[in-house]
């Protein structure tokens, strides 16, 4: 599938049941937090997607979907802060990983358990996703903003999921509030897509 192929929240739950991952769709504002990496996407650019679907209070399935990167920026791809490389996200499914905190002092989904990653330490502008590279732990993958309206990702992800507008970031944080306050659920799953 890809990022254009999901219309309908049936749509990106299918595809997230046919990679062998759970969904959560039996209570209210239990939200499936999920992420789409673009098949041969532009370097430095928000050309992903962070949807969230969850059941309202009437127990519809509801669909959100904002401009997002799952990838480091430029800046990091080239002055990694870890001498092994950049951090990209593995795709897959991270349970309970997430709990509301802070990010550079400001609202965030801060990353509890541990994680896996890639390592790019090459240092050029081509993002290497190398499966020998892959490790696990607490590397601060967070869930955040950019700014008002960024259009380049630059220094705003050393490997974290990375909102583009800050406005759609508010109304994701609404979200996940509902999520701790209704649902009773304090800790977030978020699972994430590669484009075929």
């Amino acid at each position: 599938m890809k990022i254009e192929d999901v219309k309908l929240p049936e749509d990106i739950l299918f595809w997230a049941k046919s990679k062998g991952y759970a969904v959560f769709d039996s209570k209210p504002w239990d939200l499936n937090i999920i992420g789409v990496r673009k098949k041969d996407g532009t370097p430095n650019k928000f050309d992903d997607r962070i949807f969230v679907v969850c059941k309202d209070d009437s127990d519809v399935l509801r669909m959100w979907s904002w401009p997002a990167t799952t990838d480091p920026g430029l800046y990091w791809m080239q002055n990694p802060m870890n001498k092994l490389g950049t951090a990209c996200l593995v795709p897959g499914q991270y349970r309970g990983c997430w709990q509301i905190g802070l990010h550079s002092d400001k609202p965030a989904l801060k990353q509890v358990k541990p994680v896996r990653t890639y390592r790019d330490g090459d240092k050029d502008a081509v993002l290497e996703l190398d499966p020998a590279t892959i490790s696990e732990g607490l590397y601060g993958i967070n869930i955040h903003r950019a700014g008002k309206s960024s259009q380049s990702v630059d220094k705003w992800s050393a490997g974290c999921q990375v909102f583009q507008n800050d406005d759609d970031f508010e109304d994701f944080m609404e979200l996940c509030n509902k999520q701790v306050s209704s649902a009773r659920y304090t800790s977030f799953s978020y699972t994430l897509l590669e484009e075929e």
